[in-house]
């Protein structure tokens, strides 16, 4: 098991993953944290919890808009924001908690 070490909105978090997907959970991260700077400044005071819940607004609308410029029926953005939504809760975990696998 590989750890990964990801910086969000400046704050350092480890998180564990399989052996080979080291790459991509780091691309992940970069992408958390192009948003983190208005996800912190939407979270005023609230900490690093409601910063990711609006992180993952951000990424959820992303979703939405590219699976409606697409054309994709509901159903499908649906099931996709529920998986976005299960691997949000993981890194929220991570970063309660320490190191989990995604």
């Amino acid at each position: 098991m590989a750890e990964v070490q990801l910086i969000i909105g400046g704050r350092s978090h480890t998180v564990a993953c399989r052996d080979g997907e080291e790459a991509e959970l780091e691309a992940l991260g970069r992408r958390l944290d192009r948003h983190a700077d208005a996800a912190a400044r939407a979270a005023g005071s609230a900490g690093g919890e409601r910063m990711m819940l609006f992180i993952a607004l951000m990424l959820a609308d992303e979703l939405a808009e590219t699976e409606r410029t697409r054309g994709d029926g509901d159903g499908n953005v649906a099931a996709v924001l529920q998986h976005i939504a299960r691997r949000l809760e993981s890194v929220a975990t991570a970063l309660e908690n320490g190191p989990v696998q995604l």
